[in-house]
């Protein structure tokens, strides 16, 4: 998956994604945090890619991301290893 940084500073980060069903869920699990001010995306045009901004206090933009997709991650070993259960 390509990622591009369209702009970044000490409290803030904007970043063009491909996929505007991982741009929702990263915005989801970005406001969960505390850290996180702001966790927003917009696109211009339905044929764009979408960009999310994330503005954060307390820790950089670029981790609290990574946290978030950590956290993603978890969630979804937890399901498959329900769903497992399930056969």
């Amino acid at each position: 998956m390509e990622i591009n940084v369209l702009k970044e500073s000490k409290d803030e980060i904007e970043v063009e994604l491909e996929d505007i069903t991982l741009v929702e869920i990263l915005r989801v699990y970005l406001n969960k945090d505390s850290d996180v001010i702001m966790a927003v995306w917009r696109r211009k045009h339905p044929t764009e890619k979408p960009a999310l901004l994330v503005k954060t206090k307390g820790k950089t933009p670029k981790k609290a991301i990574k946290d978030a997709i950590l956290n993603i991650t978890k969630e979804l070993d937890k399901f498959n290893l329900d769903f497992k259960k399930l056969k």
